[in-house]
């Protein structure tokens, strides 16, 4: 059987061309998956755009978003079997999941939920696990009170499509998102934000709603440009977390006046490095599984593009380029 893969052209790294690499053979703990959908994501471009920048040796095939059958397991896998179906985000410095087939450690990976059909699955493991982590491994919002404040700044990308709800089932606290259009304030109502703003002045846009300072904010886009009001903002002792990187030295000062922490929060954290508890992105998977399959949450697929090619791969690159997504874009073989 023949692999088919859409990658990054090193002789013109800002088109992607179509390689048939050899049918990879699974390590100890790698799962074969036959990929049926793949999720593009910001990182998929910001990875482009730094091949664009430093260049490329050979084709690099990118995607970190995927849902498959697993059609074949390594000698120290356990909890999955050829037949399976799965998805998951996968480890940035493998080989990506634009290919019809790719190798993943199992311990990163979960069970497909019943429900979901391929494209909405390959839409909610990256968002998920980074909404996951972010909530309640670096700010810990579990263990807050209902008087607390979460403030989710993006709450109608995929991240906070499913932060939103992730927030409202597993933890007590006040959820408030911003949103820059009327269609994105109700998609992240509809997902159960108690409150939306909008992100244009946001000490202003709070102090209408009598709040002077959130227990928790989580930055979702552009760090360097929300960290004046984030700093004006956060309370006494709160908790910030942002997955987005700054281009800018970010100033200290309001956080250290108020005892206040700053969290970083990277998906690709425990695969990169193999930490001791990389097995649990798999088990959160899992849960965000479960929760989908009892109605709790829903996938953020928004669209759905048809066929891996270079032309879809183009297609939904520039929708993520755009920054006006709702949820995701998916493309399905």
């Amino acid at each position: 059987m023949s692999v088919r893969a859409i990658a990054v052209n090193p002789h013109d790294p800002a088109s992607f061309i179509e390689i048939h690499p050899d049918m990879p053979q699974p390590g100890d703990h790698d799962l074969l998956v036959e990929v049926k959908a793949v999720s593009i994501n910001p990182v998929d471009t910001k990875v482009h755009k730094g091949i664009q920048k430093n260049g490329l040796q050979e084709p690099r095939i990118l995607g970190w978003d995927a849902s498959g059958i697993v059609k074949a397991t390594g000698s120290k896998v356990t909890g999955f079997q050829p037949g399976d179906e799965v998805y998951y985000a996968g480890d940035i410095t493998r080989p990506g999941s634009n290919t019809t087939h790719q190798l993943i450690d199992a311990r990163i990976v979960g069970h497909k939920p019943k429900s979901l059909d391929w494209a909405a699955a390959a839409s909610v493991p990256l968002t998920a696990l980074t909404a996951w982590e972010g909530l309640f491994e670096r700010l810990n919002i579990q263990d807050a009170s209902a008087d607390k404040t979460l403030l989710i700044i993006g709450g109608a990308g995929g991240v906070g499509s499913l932060a939103i709800p992730f927030a409202k089932h597993s933890s007590k606290v006040k959820v408030i998102a911003t949103a820059s259009r009327e269609e994105s304030a109700q998609w992240c109502r509809d997902r159960g934000a108690d409150l939306v703003v909008s992100y244009h002045d946001l000490p202003g846009e709070l102090a209408k709603h009598d709040i002077k300072f959130v227990d928790y904010i989580f930055i979702l886009n552009d760090t360097d440009g929300h960290w004046p009001a984030v700093s004006q903002l956060i309370a006494p002792q709160g908790h910030i977390c942002t997955i987005v990187e700054n281009t800018q030295p970010l100033n200290q000062d309001a956080l250290k006046s108020k005892s206040a922490a700053l969290h970083w929060e990277f998906m690709y954290t425990r695969s990169m490095y193999q930490t001791a508890d990389m097995a649990r992105q798999g088990e959160i998977l899992d849960h965000v599984a479960r929760l989908i399959d009892d109605g709790i949450v829903e996938s953020a697929l928004s669209e759905t593009l048809h066929g891996l090619s270079v032309e879809t791969i183009r297609e939904a690159h520039e929708k993520v380029l755009a920054g006006h997504m709702r949820g995701k874009v998916v493309i399905a073989f």
